[in-house]
């Protein structure tokens, strides 16, 4: 008689075991599924040209081939996963371009992280290259760690970590080499 209370002390222990380790995975798929379905974009848009205006004027135009909001997330952000190209006027009217590969702007916070082949141009033939660069809307400030390449007609330097203003009048580089003209 122990031994068959034994064995059936064992079999409800087994079944017990088994219920819960079936019930758990099921609730993990669905922590999962809540999880997957939070970052799911609440918005999408293909091949996008919006133009941001302040008292009729253009501030900037922002063409991108594709976009995602994730407006409902609890940091919210936009995604450009195939790159953007904007143009940003001063107020004078001069065009400052900026390219990169990669894009993501943070609602809360106004800043754009700018990634890949990054590229920043304006009309007096400056260039500005890197990997990686943020950009500070409130304040139209740019800024990196990374290494960057900058080109304008008196020459060309290389360094590591820079920030900036948007028409290059404010330069503030961490360590720069290279060879400029003097004037």
């Amino acid at each position: 008689m122990n031994f068959s209370v034994k064995n059936s002390l064992i079999v409800f222990t087994t079944a017990v075991a088994v219920f819960l380790l079936f019930s758990c995975e099921s609730n993990f798929k669905e922590v999962q599924k809540s999880s997957f379905s939070e970052f799911m974009p609440s918005g999408e848009a293909d091949s996008i040209n919006i133009k941001y205006t302040d008292s009729g004027r253009i501030k900037s135009i922002l063409i991108s081939p594709k976009m995602l909001d994730y407006a409902t997330v609890e940091f919210p952000f936009t995604e450009f996963p195939k790159g953007i190209h904007v143009t940003l006027y001063d107020e004078s009217g001069k065009k400052t371009f900026v390219n990169s590969k990669y894009a993501v702007s943070f609602k809360n916070t106004d800043l754009i992280d700018l990634r890949g082949e990054v590229k920043i141009t304006n009309e007096t033939g400056q260039v500005f290259e890197t990997e990686q660069l943020y950009f500070d809307q409130k304040n139209e400030w740019f800024y990196t760690e990374k290494s960057y390449k900058f080109s304008d007609p008196k020459g060309v330097s290389y360094g590591e970590g820079v920030d900036f203003s948007k028409d290059f009048k404010i330069i503030n580089s961490q360590g720069v080499s290279g060879e400029v003209e003097k004037q």
